[in-house]
C-alpha cells in the first residue's frame, strides 16, 4: 500500500488520464469510422446516380445501361467495385462481377437509397447501396452498387494506430503536467514541514496561519493548540520538579546536621548509615535538577550562543584551584571564534562536568580542544589517565552509574553533560584518547 501522498496523487492522476484517453481513442475511432462510411456511401450514391441516368428497359423488360459509370475497377473481374440492376425481365451487371451476383435486395417501402455491409462476391465485406425505382409503366427496378470495404478497414486501422501514438505522447505530457501540479499543490505542506521543524527547535514559536493556504488552517490551529498545551505541561512539570528538589534541600541539610551530632555523640555506625541515606537523597535531588536544566535547555531560545574559549578558561581556572587540579597541566586549544549552541551557563556546566571527570582520573595532563569542519563542530575533553574499556563507555553515561566507587560524587556528571548536549542538538560519545585516557567527544551539526 502506498503511503506517500505524492505517489498516490501521481498514480491516481496517471490512471485517470489513461482511462480518459482510452475512452477518447475508442470514441474517436468510432466517429472516424462513421465518417468514412458516410463519405463512402455518398461516393457510391453519386456513381449509382450516373448508373440510373443511363438506365432503360428493353421491350422484354430487361434493364439496359446505355452509359455505365466510368471506373477501371468495373472493367476487371473481381475489381473491387460492382454494380447490378434487377428488373422483372432480367438483370444487368458490371464486368467486374463476372459470373457472380450481388446479394438480393432487402424489401423496401420507399424509394430512398439504403446502405449496408454484406459479404461480397469476392471479398469478405463490401459496402452496398441500393434503391428501388419505378421506370416507364411503373415497372420496378432495383439498382445496387457495391465497393470492397477493405479500404475502409485499412484506413480505420491506420488512423487508430496513429491516434494511439499521439494519445500515448499526450498521456506522457498530461502525466508530467499532473506531476508538476501535484508538486505545486504539495508545496504548502513542505512549508508546513519547515515550520514544524522550527517549532521543534523552538517550542515558543507558533505556526502562522496567514502564511498557509486556508485548506490547512484547521490543521495549523490544532498544532498550535497542541504546542500551547505541551508548553504549559512542560512548564508545570519543570516547576514542580524544581520546587520538589529545592524543597528537599532544607530537610536534607537538617538530616546532615543530625548526622554530625550523632557522630559526635559516638554513634559512628548509625551516622554512616544516615550519611548514605542522605547521599542517595541528594543524588535524587541533583538528578531532578539536572532534568529540569535539560528541559529548560530544550525549551530555551534556539539562538543562544556562548564563546567556547572563555567558558573553557573559566572552568580550568576553577579546577586548577582544587587539590587534584593543582597537580595537573591543563591545555586549552580552542579558537577564539568558536561558539557553542547553548547559553553560557549550560556551556560552563557541560565543560565543568567533563573537565572535572577528566581531572579526577588524569595522571598529568587534561586537554580541551575544538575544531570546526564544513559540516560539524567538534569539541573534545581528554586526559592521560587509565581510560575505559569499550564495554564501560556506554555504562559511564548512564545516570547514577559509577565505575569508580572510591571517590566522592553520585555518578551524575557525565549523564547531565550528555542531557545538556543532546538538548541543544548535539551528541556526546566516550572514546579512547591519544593521550591514553578517556576522550569525551561532543559534535554539533554546523547548521
Amino acid at each position: 500500500m502506498l503511503r506517500s501522498l505524492r505517489l498516490r496523487l501521481l498514480l491516481g492522476a496517471a490512471i485517470a488520464i489513461l482511462a480518459a484517453l482510452v475512452i477518447a481513442w475508442y470514441a474517436m475511432t468510432f466517429l472516424f469510422e462513421a465518417h468514412l462510411n458516410r463519405r463512402e456511401e455518398e461516393a457510391l450514391v453519386r456513381q449509382a446516380l450516373q448508373l440510373v441516368a443511363g438506365l432503360q428497359l428493353d421491350p422484354g423488360g430487361a434493364p439496359v445501361v446505355s452509359i455505365p459509370p466510368f471506373d477501371t475497377r468495373l472493367q476487371r473481374p473481381s475489381g473491387g467495385l460492382y454494380w447490378q440492376v434487377r428488373a422483372p425481365g432480367g438483370a444487368a451487371r458490371s464486368r467486374s462481377l463476372w459470373d457472380q451476383d450481388l446479394p438480393p435486395p432487402l424489401p423496401a417501402t420507399d424509394h430512398a437509397w439504403h446502405s449496408r455491409t454484406v459479404t461480397g462476391p469476392f471479398e469478405p465485406k463490401v459496402m452496398l447501396v441500393e434503391r428501388r425505382l419505378l421506370l416507364s409503366g411503373n415497372r420496378p427496378v432495383t439498382v445496387q452498387l457495391a465497393e470492397d470495404a477493405a479500404t475502409l478497414v485499412n484506413a480505420r486501422q491506420e488512423f487508430g494506430q496513429t491516434l494511439l501514438l499521439f494519445l500515448g505522447l499526450l498521456w506522457l505530457a498530461l502525466t508530467a503536467a499532473a506531476a508538476a501540479q501535484v508538486q505545486l499543490g504539495l508545496r504548502p505542506l513542505a512549508r508546513l514541514r519547515d515550520a514544524l521543524d522550527r517549532l521543534r527547535h523552538d517550542p515558543s514559536q507558533r505556526l502562522a496561519v496567514a502564511n498557509h493556504p486556508p485548506e490547512v488552517a484547521p490543521l495549523l490551529l490544532a498544532i498550535n493548540q497542541l504546542a500551547d498545551a505541551r508548553e504549559q505541561d512542560v512548564a508545570r512539570a519543570r516547576r514542580r520538579a524544581a520546587d520538589l528538589a529545592h524543597g528537599l534541600k532544607t530537610p536534607l541539610a537538617a538530616l546532615r546536621a543530625q548526622s554530625q551530632t550523632l557522630r559526635a555523640a559516638g554513634g559512628e555506625a548509625r551516622a554512616d548509615a544516615l550519611d548514605r541515606t542522605i547521599a542517595a537523597a541528594v543524588a535524587a535531588v541533583e538528578a531532578e535538577l539536572a532534568r529540569a536544566r535539560a528541559a529548560a535547555a530544550r525549551e530555551g531560545a534556539p539562538l543562544d550562543r556562548a564563546p567556547l574559549l572563555a567558558a573553557a578558561e573559566r572552568v580550568v581556572s576553577v579546577i586548577e584551584r582544587t587539590e587534584k587540579g593543582a597537580a595537573l597541566v591543563f591545555e586549552v586549544d580552542c579558537p577564539a571564534d568558536i561558539v557553542l549552541p547553548a547559553s553560557a551557563e549550560e556551556t560552563s556546566e557541560i565543560l565543568g562536568a567533563l573537565t572535572e571527570n577528566a581531572a579526577r582520573f588524569a595522571r598529568r595532563r587534561v586537554r580541551i580542544a575544538a575544531a570546526r569542519a564544513p559540516e560539524r563542530l567538534r569539541v573534545t575533553v581528554e586526559d592521560d589517565g587509565p581510560g575505559l574499556e569499550d564495554w564501560q563507555t556506554a555504562q559511564a553515561l548512564l545516570r547514577g552509574r559509577r565505575l569508580d566507587e572510591s571517590g566522592p560524587g553520585h555518578g551524575l556528571g557525565l549523564a547531565i553533560a550528555r542531557d545538556l548536549v543532546e538538548a541543544r542538538g548535539g551528541t556526546l560519545a566516550l572514546k579512547r584518547s591519544e593521550l591514553g585516557g578517556l576522550l569525551a567527544e561532543m559534535i554539533w551539526p554546523s547548521a
